[in-house]
């Protein structure tokens, strides 16, 4: 919408996890001028880490701590940037290294993670400025550091949850951050993020795997396959254990996707296995052609909107976003979509 994006100055910030979505975070924050400190399980992905940082310019450069504890130890926010089946260790790690500061996460299900952070909260050790629920919508096929972009979240969808328990100013502190970064901040709670994640992504990282796994044994269907086979399918490239941490995280509102795109296909089955399904198909494939070709929307004219939770998230469940925080926090500026 050709707005300049807000500075802001003097983050510390410690990124635990330097896979694609961790590792593109770190090179952005560090070339937005933030003290930027990243650590990952594995050595490997250290060692790619601090030779690409050694390559950075000057002034875009991050650290490579040797554990999560060294990583903390001088930041103000703790990024968690694993799969959900590692933030409780992380968790355990930062409350024993002594961490009091804000966190946040990436973790592509909302809802168990923040039932991890409270129970962590009410055990011995953690105590937290603050815990706001995130994740940027800007993952692709490829993994690992290797694969990281520092403008990858540039024009994202990032979720920020707004839940009974979030701080605003702690939720605002993270929304001046994020739009900083190019990124457009959604707010919406944890349970509605899951139910539509399920339909957006989970599921579809199903079906295409579904596909993809159709034609493996196959060398004849594999040669034909073409364009559409390609789109459908991108997703069946991410790493296994990322589809099944995303999915098995988010069963629930999974299985309830799920279902409803069985039935549609079982409709569908059901027409052609009964012949002269041309119509039938036709009807039904009609509104689902005037969705996808009206999609993404457009938006209208940025405005000012007070801030308060009710605001914020209507804006949500509208689709707008929040590309922007006045500096006294008393306002942001959004976009509706059109």
């Amino acid at each position: 919408m050709g707005l300049s994006r807000p500075i802001v100055i003097g983050v510390n910030v410690a990124v635990i996890g330097m896979g694609l979505i961790g590792g593109s975070l770190m090179r952005a924050l560090a070339g937005s001028g933030h003290w930027v400190i990243g650590y990952d399980l594995d050595p490997s992905t250290r060692a790619m880490a601090r030779t690409a940082a050694a390559q950075a310019p000057k002034d875009s450069r991050w650290q490579v701590a040797a554990s999560v504890g060294d990583a903390v130890a001088s930041a103000d926010l703790a990024v968690i940037a694993t799969p959900l089946t590692a933030a409780a260790q992380v968790l355990d790690a930062i409350a024993s290294a002594g961490f009091t500061g804000l966190v946040t996460d990436v973790v592509s299900v909302k809802q168990p993670m923040r039932e991890l952070v409270a129970r962590r909260l009410t055990a011995e050790g953690l105590r937290l400025a603050g815990y706001v629920g995130g994740h940027p919508m800007a993952g692709k096929e490829t993994a690992g550091f290797a694969a990281t972009d520092p403008n990858l979240f540039t024009g994202a969808a990032w979720v920020l949850c707004l839940d009974e328990e979030t701080s605003l100013d702690d939720w605002l502190v993270l929304a001046r951050l994020v739009t900083s970064l190019g990124a457009r901040v959604v707010p919406t709670t944890a349970e509605d993020h899951d139910k539509v994640v399920a339909a957006v992504s989970h599921v579809p990282h199903l079906l295409a795997v579904a596909l993809a796994g159709a034609i493996a044994a196959d060398p004849l269907a594999a040669t034909l396959a073409a364009g559409s086979f390609r789109d459908a399918t991108r997703v069946a490239g991410s790493p296994p254990e990322l589809i099944a941490s995303m999915c098995g995280g988010n069963a629930g509102p999974v299985v309830e996707a799920l279902d409803g795109v069985l039935d549609q296909l079982e409709a569908v089955r059901e027409q052609l296995a009964a012949g002269d399904a041309i119509p039938a198909i036709r009807a039904w494939a009609g509104p689902a052609h005037t969705a996808r070709i009206r999609w993404p929307h457009g938006w209208g004219e940025p405005e000012p909107l007070p801030v308060t939770v009710d605001n914020l998230l209507a804006l949500g469940d509208e689709g707008g976003w929040v590309t922007a925080v006045s500096s006294d926090g008393r306002t942001v500026t959004v976009a509706r979509p059109v």
